[in-house]
Parts: structure tokens; sequence; C-alpha cells
């Protein structure tokens, strides 16, 4: 009854986070409606999907290594009071509205990406174009960076690492979803960050906003001032293959065909590479320093990487950077209003130190 009651208060003390999704999931398909597009629920599924690959994947990583570590004389009854314990199970409970928050939002949000165009036209990427030659004393960001980064082998490895990124998605989320280390306070703010992230850089700013980034900025805009850029990746992906080139290519058949599915769409204003690095970075810190310190130098190379791989402009990831930043320092004050709010035997969660 104790731990049926703890699970209780831990999704008690989530509920801004299920409200919130909640009414962003009905406007998503109001908007749907409105401009009479059908949502693919197979994304969804393909999302689970994925989910439950990458968790299969990460247990066998976990017994492995600490099969390795620990040498138990007992592996079996080790494995089973490590992982099919009452206080294991407690801890995979906890995590599982979270989690199927994040598999749910990320088809949703490429939906929301790919259609873009029938809410905004492209029309601000000359202005960050200025922005960034403002910062950069009449210069394109990617060219001060072209010195020390236009290397084929360099480019390729930020390619690689560029594409890394994607493991935030799943296996980085399973982490804040399941992990003993993570707080109840930690997981429910960091998941609400991640819900605003989605929801209000990536969609509405977005749109707001709408542009296109340097790689498709003459395909889509007529812009052509980055032809030089793409050139020089042309040139290094015939030497070592640069696999974003890849993404671009089947980014913008996407874009021409229409098509909705996850990893559809294209956006350059804000960066939700950055902002979801970055977010990360906050929420590491807290679990220890070494993670801190780790993910703030990745959140660095994936900023420096979306200029020098042409799919932002610098000033992208600045914004998404101060946006997230605003985020994580305005949730709490939300669960600090909602945990004055009576629960009937709940205990009030204290926020994180």
């Amino acid at each position: 009854m104790r731990a049926l009651t703890d699970l209780l208060r831990t999704y008690w003390a989530q509920i801004p986070l299920y409200i919130y999704v909640a009414l962003c999931g009905a406007l998503c398909l109001a908007l749907w409606n409105a401009k009479g597009v059908a949502y693919d629920h197979e994304q969804t599924v393909v999302s689970f999907t994925m989910l439950y690959v990458f968790a299969i994947v990460m247990f066998f990583i976990d017994i492995v290594w600490r099969l390795y570590r620990d040498r138990p004389d007992h592996p079996l009854r080790w494995a089973k009071e490590r992982y099919l314990s009452a206080h294991r199970a407690r801890f995979l409970l906890r995590g599982i509205p979270a989690i199927t928050i994040c598999v749910v939002l990320i088809p949703l949000f490429s939906s929301l990406k790919s259609m873009i165009p029938l809410f905004a036209v492209y029309d601000w990427d000359a202005t960050f174009i200025a922005a960034d030659r403002a910062l950069f004393f009449g210069r394109d960001a990617w060219q001060v960076l072209q010195p020390v980064l236009g290397y084929p082998a360099v480019t390729a490895a930020l390619a690689v690492n560029y594409q890394v990124w994607f493991l935030l998605l799943y296996p980085g989320c399973m982490f804040f979803a399941f992990s003993e280390t993570v707080s109840p306070d930690l997981q429910r703010r960091f998941f609400l960050s991640y819900a605003l992230a989605w929801t209000v850089i990536g969609a509405f700013m977005a749109t707001s906003l709408a542009s296109v980034g340097p790689a498709f900025a003459e395909p889509l805009t007529g812009i052509d001032i980055f032809r030089d850029q793409m050139a020089y990746l042309r040139a290094a992906d015939a030497q070592i293959p640069i696999i974003t080139l890849t993404v671009q290519d089947m980014l913008l058949n996407s874009f021409h065909d229409d098509y909705r599915g996850l990893g559809s769409g294209i956006t350059a204003m804000p960066s939700m590479h950055i902002a979801i690095a970055t977010l990360f970075w906050l929420a590491m810190r807290e679990v220890g320093p070494r993670a801190g310190r780790a993910f703030f130098w990745f959140m660095v190379v994936i900023w420096v990487s979306s200029v020098h791989l042409a799919y932002h402009y610098a000033v992208d990831g600045l914004v998404s950077f101060i946006a997230v930043m605003a985020i994580w320092k305005g949730v709490p004050f939300v669960f600090a209003w909602w945990d004055t709010v009576p629960a009937p035997h709940a205990v009030r969660l204290q926020p994180a130190s």
C-alpha cells in the first residue's frame, strides 16, 4: 500500500505536465482539422517501436557491463534482485507516463514541423543572415569557422556527432524517466521543460520565425550566398561520407513530396538540436558535475556543427539557448504553485536543491 501511495504521489506531482501535453494535443488536432491534414498514426507506432528497440539494447548493455564490473557469484539471483525487484518496478512505473509523452511528442512535432508552410512563408532567412553578419563583423558564421573546421575528416566527424544527438530523444529521455539517480522533482521539471521546448520553441517560434537555413536557402528561397559552403560540403563528401548531406537531401525530397512523417519538415530558427542539447546540459548538471561538463561540451559541439554543416545560422542556436534557459528557470514556479494545491493522501515533493 505504501508503494502505491508513493507512486500516486509522483503522478499527482506531475499533473501540470499531463495537462499541458493534453492541451497541446487538442490544439494539434484542431490545427490538423482546420488544414484538412490527416495525422499518420503509424508514425506513433514507429516511435514506440524505436523506444522498445532502444530499451532492449540499453538493457543488454547495462546487464553485460554490470556483470563484468560486479562479477556476482550467483548471476541469476543477482539479475533477479536488480531487474525484477519491487524497488525496480516502482522506478519503472514512475517513469512510464513521462516517457510515453516523449515518444508521442516526437512524431507530433515532425508532423507540425512539416506543416509550417501551411501557416507561414519562409521569409526570415535574410534577417538571420544579417544578424549573423552583424555578430561576425560582416562575415557569415560558417566562414569564421572554416579555417578551423574546414577539413573533410573533421567535417565527417562532426556530421556523425550531429546524428548522435538523436540518442537524446530516446535513450536520453529514458534515463530521466527511469534512472534512480534522477529525483522525482528533477524528473518532472525535465519533462515539462522538454514538452515546452518542443511546442513553444520547436512549433510556435519556428512558425513565427519561419526560415530554412543555409542548406535549403537556395532551393527553397533563392538565396544563393551559401553556394561556397555547400560546394565545400559536397567536395568533402567525395572524400569522406558526410552523412548529414544525405539527411538534408531526404528532408528536401520530403518537403517537395509533402511528406509529414517522422523526421520530416524543414526549419532553422530556432534550432531544436541546440534547444534539446541545452536542456540536457541544464538537467545533467543536477545529476552530477562530470555529466554536466560532458553535456556542456556536447552542446557547444552541436552548436558549432549546426553552423558548419549548413543546418543553421549562429543566431538560431543563440535564440534556442536563451529560450531554453527561460523555460528551465520558469518551470520550477509552475510546480511550486502546484505543490500548494491540496492532494488527498499525498505529501508535497520538496524542490531539488
